[in-house]
């Protein structure tokens, strides 16, 4: 089922599934990918429990082994509609019978969206219903439309940084690095960047960056509640993914323990823990 949400400024669809973003129109432009299976099949999924890919797919709790996909679970979930006004949406995924055997806790995940002028809220609320301590990790994964050739855009961060990419190998870290080439912190974007895979930052001076195109800003992107920041694009693919993560895929090294993930949140019991993100179409 999908749902629309409208202000006099914007508008947005999301769909149940994986309470996915769709859509983010302001004066009939769309600023969200559309999916072409060419490419890639998502627009917006989240990532929960685990971001990234685990060591082997598998993780370890209490002694026990369990296996998850790169990603987790909830994207590939329908999420129940808790409460909808015209510019507004709450989501609400809980635990299940499938879901406990993969990560054994009893959960519920509310997905806040809501429209405020000319900018998109997101928040991610994350309930332990258990008597016991919950560890997770939680992400983000829009992808932006790009109407023009990548060489067009660039990434103009907040402030100044050592842009420090952390490298994947078979979708774990390796260990290894690079410095990506910026001034001004500003990253111009090519095909070239990506070609090991996305860019992933930790612990960024910035609280924000502007997704420009032709040197003119066109969205506002705040992740300031996030210590991780992925940047992806496919090759030739006609989008660009900004990613806030709380938690990483795992070290090449790891030994599996789930407690002891890079990023991973330990939920006390009986609360409650809420991340957001904002998308501000200028």
């Amino acid at each position: 089922m999908k749902i629309s949400l409208s202000n006099q400024n914007i508008s947005a669809q999301i769909t149940t599934l994986g309470a996915e973003l769709l859509s983010l129109e302001k004066d009939h432009r769309n600023y969200i990918w559309t999916i072409d299976e060419q490419y890639w099949n998502k627009t917006s999924p989240v990532l929960f429990p685990i971001v990234g890919r685990l060591k082997n797919d598998q993780y370890t709790l209490n002694g026990k082994e369990f296996s998850l996909p790169r990603h987790g679970f909830a994207r590939n979930y329908e999420f129940d509609v808790l409460k909808q006004t015209e510019n507004s949406v709450i989501f609400k995924l809980s635990a299940n019978e499938e879901t406990v055997k993969v990560y054994p806790f009893d959960f519920d995940f509310l997905y806040h969206y809501v429209l405020n002028g000319n900018v998109l809220e997101i928040t991610f609320e994350i309930i332990n219903k258990n008597s016991f301590e919950m560890p997770f990790s939680i992400g983000a994964h829009p992808a932006f439309r790009l109407e023009n050739p990548v060489e067009n855009y660039s990434l103009q961060f907040e402030k100044e940084d050592l842009f420090k990419s952390d490298h994947l190998t078979h979708e774990n870290f390796d260990g290894s690095f690079s410095i990506i080439e910026s001034k001004n912190g500003e990253i111009l974007l090519s095909d070239t960047l990506f070609e090991n895979d996305a860019l992933v930052f930790k612990n960024l001076k910035s609280n924000y960056l502007f997704l420009a195109e032709h040197n003119k800003p066109v969205l506002k992107f705040y992740f300031q509640d996030f210590p991780f920041l992925g940047i992806w694009k496919k090759i030739k693919a006609p989008f660009l993914c900004l990613e806030p993560w709380q938690g990483l895929a795992d070290h090449t090294n790891h030994n599996g323990n789930f407690l002891e993930k890079e990023g991973v949140i330990i939920l006390q019991p009986n609360s409650s823990k809420k991340l957001g993100y904002k998308i501000e179409i200028l």
